[in-house]
């Protein structure tokens, strides 16, 4: 079984699914809401629903009659974690590659010195 990052990301490599997350991260909204700016069935809707469940990125309330989607946004925390990460690691061997540079300036003699 894969992680939950994983999945995450997984789920997040569909470009329908990304916008979903995306209008979810406005506002709750139900299936039926979700479906109306796209040329699919509201069962297709679904299945992408279902696929961000399973990631952990949404879950389903019950409001009465009305049955919400709502984003899980501790699911963001997870990945941004991960991202920083590897960030923090860029960012490092950049400052070693300018400490590099910098050094390699100050060794090199100057055009004008010899003229």
């Amino acid at each position: 079984m894969a992680d939950q990052l994983s999945k995450v990301f997984t789920a997040l490599s569909d470009p329908t699914r990304r916008d979903i997350v995306a209008r979810l991260s406005v506002a709750d909204a139900t299936v039926n809401e979700l479906a109306e700016p796209y040329d699919v069935s509201v069962q297709a809707v679904s299945k992408h629903l279902k696929v961000l469940e399973d990631s952990g990125l949404v879950t389903r309330t019950r409001e009465a009659q009305r049955r919400p989607v709502h984003l899980e946004d501790n699911v963001f925390d997870l990945m941004t974690k991960w991202i920083d990460r590897y960030r923090q690691q860029a960012e490092q061997r950049y400052q070693r590659l300018d400490a590099v540079l910098e050094q390699m300036d100050e060794d090199e003699p100057t055009s004008r010195e010899g003229a």
